[in-house]
């Protein structure tokens, strides 16, 4: 096949329009009153790849602010050169509106397949690395459904003698947020959410958002939340114990509930997520998730600046 076949798309752009990609989080407002552009690659009418930004300043594109990530997003197949010619023209395109800089977070692996090959491209496009996290995954739908029924007969015991109950569900109220920052501020934690945004993102999504909490004569012991970020997934984004609680295995407890539901909703991986604070990582928190965990993989946060005369 000749290089002209391989290529002979369409590139188009657009504004603040709703893209209906899996990963939902790409439809959600943004709290800002910046403009948003959408770059896609339309082949015999069908999307191959979108890309969205944030027009942070009026100079500075941000893909994507406020939310695990953004970043370049493949259907189906794709060519090297193809994902080139789009990028290039992504990028040609934010020239000539005079852009200064461009930051993109990209999905780990599990997302996007294509994410490795799509850093390779962005490196040769003259990026480089801003920041690297490591998101450790438990990956395979029938892995997850044997670990569930594992951990469960490992707590069977604690449970029992502690006298806790499990619930998951969708959102009904927010005031585990409070739980959380309370609970991890005591215990000299710092929490940071968008409380707002994320309240506006659950009404929004109701249907991809769960709250797995951990009680005890009705009272919260702990909480977590988990986000259907797309489909097939499930990640674990807020959690806290209560400090005056003298719980024990807590956070194994949560995981429990997160596996249980992840079989519920037959996800085929979970996103424990990062353990890392600015530069830092959490070595302690890293071998907790380990126990939970058989793969691993970089999200990267890539970054180039442009220069006119």
């Amino acid at each position: 096949m000749k290089n002209s076949e391989k290529i002979s798309a369409e590139f188009q752009v657009s504004r603040d329009e709703t893209s209906g990609n899996p990963y939902f989080l790409l439809d959600a407002h943004s709290g800002l009153s910046s403009e948003q552009l959408t770059f896609r690659w339309v082949k015999k009418g069908k999307e191959k790849a979108i890309f969205r930004v944030v027009m942070q300043s009026e100079s500075d594109a941000f893909s994507l602010p406020g939310v695990p990530f953004g970043g370049i997003w493949i259907s189906g197949t794709i060519h090297l050169d193809e994902l080139q010619g789009f990028l290039g023209q992504a990028l040609q395109e934010l020239q000539n509106r005079k852009c200064a800089s461009v930051r993109i977070i990209q999905a780990p692996k599990p997302y996007e397949k294509y994410s490795e090959l799509i850093g390779n491209v962005l490196f040769k496009l003259g990026f480089t690395p801003q920041t690297i996290q490591s998101h450790q995954f438990f990956l395979g739908k029938k892995k997850i459904k044997n670990e569930a029924k594992a951990i469960s007969e490992k707590l069977r015991k604690h449970v029992q003698h502690g006298g806790f109950t499990t619930r998951k569900g969708p959102v009904k109220n927010f005031d585990f947020l409070n739980d959380i920052r309370n609970w991890n501020s005591a215990r000299g934690y710092s929490t940071l959410f968008d409380e707002k945004r994320l309240i506006q993102q659950v009404a929004e999504f109701p249907d991809r958002y769960f709250l797995i909490s951990i009680l005890s004569e009705n009272q919260a012991l702990a909480h977590a939340l988990a986000v259907k970020l797309v489909p097939e997934s499930l990640y674990y984004y807020l959690s806290a114990i209560r400090p005056t609680s003298n719980i024990s295995n807590g956070g194994d407890l949560l995981l429990q509930g997160l596996f249980q539901l992840a079989v519920e909703q037959k996800s085929d991986f979970i996103d424990l997520g990062s353990s890392e604070v600015a530069s830092e990582i959490n070595a302690s928190l890293m071998f907790f998730k380990s126990r939970f965990s058989n793969d691993i993989s970089n999200k990267v946060t890539w970054t180039r600046s442009f220069f006119y005369e």
